[in-house]
């Protein structure tokens, strides 16, 4: 029986076709999965050349006025073979700064907040509670999750450049009125409004990552970029410890200084991506604006290769010329394939969500309250542990792209959640001390900054380029939701206390989640490495 439409449509030159002609089979998304001709029988080798007869060549069609193809639904392009082909160059490290810069920016921010936690509860600062720090790290999430949908949903519709320059607009404005707060609702509006922009930045940037970078090093430079937020975590870690000395400023002026760098490094993040990150030639096709999607893919080319030496590129893809929404994200839900997907973005983001959430913003508190550490010395202890996350994304990264996701991301969530129970135990029966405390968080913290960098790589590989950012906004929002908010909450609670069992037993739960994740991806998991894209969307599972 034969398995093609007479309907389907193929992009197949007569003179080429076996052995290389494909057939592209219709899928979930309006994907197209390839078939070799040469494994085709009889009848279905036939209808591939009476459709190629009938079918109107690519190369004849012409644009409109806006650069637009309005004659066919789908278009076969070899854009997404020529990025993954490009060679890495300066142009691919401009790239990834400018990107990268908005970790470093979240990492500042959410640094500062927790470093100078310990200060807010000063009366001559903003005399706020143990519980009010955390429902303040709580709200910056809420404001996240609110955030990354809707620019999520904008960044799919409008494109991943405009939204570059918007969100950190948003950040821009909030974390400079935070410096002149005077209570705690001033304090939590300033915190709402930075995780809107901050949130923005999830789903824009990730989905551009994944659509600029090669595929051979894709895994390595997304977790890289991510784990740049721990250079921001150092910049704070050091800017705190002279800042919030009392020997240097009034403790009710240093507090405050901090907001202003995070305002200049806002200025930079739109300043370098103005002029040199380019439009998504991924995103451009799907919405149909080819002619632009040409120019920009040979820009980059004259970039990379100023002498036009790159290596040939054979074939093409199909690219559906179409939009998703939040909708179609829900829907996915429901589809086999993309179901098993959902459940191990899920997992991954829920887990690390709690697991980082719940003992990051609640760090400062930890040392001050059962270490008695001078709140003004808690950048000091902060550098190691932001160092190991940051070199733990560096070293590990690589092996996402050589030993395998699936492997990888199992060993990183499972060794988390080990060495988080163990510490625990140490912790409870007080046998630490500030320092082995933080040598021990530095230390989990190499395994679980690329384990959670890892979450936001998976969700932004296996679902489709048109619902990719709403795909990664609604699993970010999903899962900080579930595990984000509750975490600094819940350990303010547990801090509060007083009682080292309690804060114990909010680590087993979050290694707990860690373990449970690691098991689900690595049984539904999908192995993307050295994949395009379209070849991961392509997979049945």
């Amino acid at each position: 029986m034969s398995i093609i439409s007479e309907s389907a449509e193929l992009d197949i030159q007569p003179d080429t076709l076996p052995p290389i002609a494909e057939h592209l089979e219709l899928t979930t998304f309006g994907r197209l999965t390839p078939i070799n001709f040469a494994e085709l029988d009889e009848e279905d080798q036939e209808i591939v050349r009476s459709n190629e007869k009938q079918k109107p060549r690519q190369q004849e069609q012409e644009y409109d006025k806006k650069g637009l193809l309005t004659d066919s639904y789908y278009v076969a392009t070899n854009i997404p073979l020529r990025m993954d082909r490009l060679p890495w160059r300066r142009w691919h490290w401009i790239v990834v700064s400018a990107l990268g810069i908005s970790w470093i920016l979240d990492g500042f921010e959410v640094t500062i907040v927790g470093v100078i936690g310990a200060v807010l509860l000063d009366p001559r600062t903003l005399n706020l509670t143990s519980s009010q720090v955390g429902l303040a790290g709580t709200i910056y999430i809420l404001g996240c999750i609110i955030g990354s949908l809707i620019f999520g949903f904008l960044a799919d519709k409008y494109g991943r450049q405009k939204l570059f320059i918007a969100t950190p607009c948003v950040y821009l404005i909030a974390t400079l009125l935070t410096g002149f707060c005077f209570d705690f609702a001033s304090f939590g509006i300033c915190q709402f409004v930075k995780g809107l922009g901050i949130g923005g930045e999830y789903s824009a940037m990730n989905s551009a990552i994944n659509e600029l970078i090669p595929a051979r090093v894709r895994g390595w430079v997304d977790l890289v970029v991510n784990g740049s937020y721990w250079i921001g975590a150092v910049l704070a870690s050091c800017v705190s410890i002279i800042l919030l000395d009392p020997r240097y400023l009034p403790v009710n002026i240093g507090w405050r200084l901090p907001f202003a760098i995070g305002g200049v490094l806002g200025i930079f993040i739109i300043v370098a991506r103005v002029l040199f990150i380019p439009e998504s030639p991924r995103w451009l096709l799907v919405h149909d604006r080819i002619k632009e999607a040409e120019e920009i893919i040979a820009d980059i080319e004259r970039k990379v290769a100023p002498n036009g030496d790159l290596p040939a590129v054979h074939g093409t893809v199909m690219v559906p010329k179409s939009s998703g929404t939040i909708l179609d994200v829900i829907r996915s839900m429901a589809n086999r394939k993309y179901a098993r997907r959902s459940i191990v973005g899920l997992s991954l983001m829920i887990s690390q969500a709690f697991f980082y959430n719940a003992i990051f913003f609640s760090y400062a508190l930890i040392l001050t309250e059962f270490y008695h550490v001078e709140a003004e010395n808690i950048g000091l202890y902060l550098i190691p542990f932001a160092l190991g996350n940051f070199f733990g994304c560096l070293i590990i990264g690589r092996f996402f792209d050589t030993i395998g996701r699936k492997k990888m991301t199992f060993f990183t969530y499972t060794g988390s959640g080990i060495l988080l129970i163990i510490t625990g135990i140490l912790f409870v029966l007080d046998l630490l001390n500030a320092l082995t405390q933080t040598v021990c968080w530095s230390v989990i913290f190499f395994f679980a900054s690329a384990a959670a960098s890892s979450a936001y790589l998976t969700i932004s590989e296996v679902f489709p380029v048109e619902i990719r950012a709403m795909a990664i906004s609604v699993f970010y929002s999903l899962g900080t939701g579930i595990g984000g908010l509750i975490g600094p909450v819940l350990f303010g609670m547990l801090i509060d206390s007083q009682k080292r069992i309690n804060l114990v037993g909010g680590y087993i739960i979050g290694a707990g989640l860690m373990m449970i994740a690691a098991v689900v991806a690595l049984i539904w998991g999908v192995d993307a490495e050295g994949k395009s894209l379209e070849e991961i969307d392509a997979a049945e599972h």
